[in-house]
């Protein structure tokens, strides 16, 4: 990111890594949505010269004095989060807000990021994950993030087994949510969105209606679905601001409303006073940065190394080499009919 609106080549100076820390060079990276919010709609402010990029596995290149359980050569799953875990927020268990509000999210918004020949990664021991032998590159690398934020969503929710659940939003993250709601054990499960590449792999993964947008009002559609009763748990996990809102009249009283979408403009989000009844509906706002660090990994490696999740479905362009980096990149703003994630494989 050269600054807002800009994105280009730059040449910097190879990264240091401290006692607890390890250089990575990637083997396959992803461009996030999250990035373009960063770079056009410049959502979390300028950024001059900023590498990008929040989403790879790699191979270790060099780690610090102290680092215990990793070694030059060993290939890595490396969260989209990395905190300081030598921290206040960790014991007030928000290992996400480490550093300050949002801080535990560092690549390419406080640090430079992974689309780089080599990128640094904060207390290795903790922030890293080994990768199972066999796994594929493409499926590897819808674990940092894609995988955990969706899932979190559904986890967010509170979902209980049978509940009537909504997903607004069925690009990369939502689709992770429809997973997570349906290993929750979901009912009834709404997934919103229009693409048909997106809608199949929904209901691939456990949606049984799609709501299309282009199609009416989604409230209107999920009510009438619902009989006037609405949803037990909504996620919003795409969308304009709007969405927080939609998500607040198609839940019950008493129901909860996830968010794990990245909101990239505007000074304020609309909350529609009567479905949210006048602020006592019991209708619970929750959001959150999904967490990061080497348990989150894990527990995703064995989601999908058991078959619980198959994110690599969600792969559905694939470049090779550095130079194709800003290609992937574009497509990802572009967001063309057939598109759901792309990965740049650097191996």
């Amino acid at each position: 990111m050269l600054g807002i609106g800009k994105v280009g080549w730059i040449e910097k100076d190879a990264p240091v890594a401290g006692p607890y820390d390890a250089i990575v060079k990637p083997l396959a990276v992803a461009p996030c949505t999250s990035d373009i919010h960063t770079v056009w709609e410049g959502a979390l402010g300028d950024r001059k010269d900023l590498i990008l990029g929040h989403e790879a596995v790699g191979e270790v290149v060099e780690v610090g004095t102290e680092v215990k359980d990793f070694k030059p050569g060993d290939r890595v799953i490396v969260p989209a989060i990395t905190p300081d875990w030598r921290s206040e927020a960790v014991q007030q268990g928000f290992q996400q807000h480490s550093g300050g509000m949002l801080a535990g999210w560092k690549f390419s918004n406080f640090k430079d990021g992974v689309f780089a020949e080599e990128f640094h990664v904060n207390d290795a021991d903790m922030n890293l994950a080994h990768m199972p032998k066999g796994m594929s590159l493409e499926q590897a690398v819808m674990l940092p993030d894609m995988a955990p934020t969706g899932i979190q969503g559904a986890e967010l929710a509170r979902i209980k087994p049978g509940e009537t659940v909504a997903v607004i939003g069925i690009g990369p993250v939502g689709l992770m949510s429809v997973a997570g709601a349906a290993i929750l054990g979901a009912g009834r499960l709404f997934a919103v969105g229009n693409r048909q590449v997106c809608a199949d792999l929904a209901t691939e993964y456990g949606a049984t209606d799609i709501i299309d947008y282009k199609k009416g009002d989604i409230v209107e559609q999920i009510l009438k679905a619902t009989n006037g009763r609405g949803v037990d748990a909504a996620i919003v996990a795409g969308g304009s601001s709007d969405s927080l809102g939609q998500a607040i009249e198609i839940t019950r009283p008493g129901g909860t409303i996830s968010n794990v979408n990245y909101f990239g403009s505007g000074d304020t989000i609309p909350i529609p006073r009567l479905a949210w009844g006048n602020g006592m509906s019991h209708k619970d706002i929750r959001g959150g940065l999904v967490a990061g660090g080497r348990l989150k990994m894990e527990q995703m490696v064995d989601l999908a190394v058991y078959n619980r999740i198959q994110p690599e479905k969600m792969v559905t362009h694939v470049f090779d080499g550095f130079e194709n980096m800003e290609k992937a990149l574009l497509l990802m703003k572009e967001k063309p009919k057939d598109l759901i994630k792309p990965v740049v494989l650097l191996e």
